[in-house]
């Protein structure tokens, strides 16, 4: 990690997490979507965003959570991945956070399930833990299916 980063936040089922900033395109609100048949169940669908086809990925259903509730529509954070575009679907933006590379820690020991392998680390503060999304693992869904774990439980 580099002396000091920014990340872009977002909250998902309450928890906390960041991606760092050059890696983020745009935040926007919710858009439709066009569901891909026999896709993963973390694939949203498809988004028509300005002219280009992008994958839409549900953080809830990628980290195993728990689903998002009825008529609450999901935040996007639209995100490079290569040479491509991802859109990740959030419950809530947060704000740019900077941080100092002295305060990252290795992924917390109470991280449970498939979240912690999308987990690079995290940044204490004082009220708060902010978890540091691998997105190159989040955002890889080829190949088999996580393993079944309770519903709900990040840590």
């Amino acid at each position: 990690m580099k002396p000091t980063n920014q990340f872009c936040t977002f909250y998902v089922d309450g928890y906390l997490f960041g991606v760092e900033v050059e890696k983020v395109r745009e935040v926007v609100t919710h858009h439709q979507t066009t569901r891909v048949p026999l896709a993963r169940p973390e694939v949203e669908g498809l988004m028509n965003q300005r002219g280009q086809v992008v994958i839409a990925l549900d953080l809830r259903r990628r980290l195993g959570l728990s689903e998002r509730p009825e008529g609450k529509r999901p935040m996007i954070v639209s995100v490079f991945a290569g040479l491509r575009i991802v859109n990740l679907l959030v419950d809530e933006i947060g704000d740019v956070i900077k941080t100092n590379g002295d305060q990252f820690e290795d992924v917390p020991q109470t991280l449970q399930g498939i979240g912690r392998e999308l987990i690079s680390g995290a940044y204490k503060f004082k009220e708060k833990l902010l978890l540091v999304l691998d997105l190159d693992k989040t955002i890889a869904i080829e190949g088999k299916k996580p393993a079944a774990q309770p519903e709900g439980t990040l840590v």
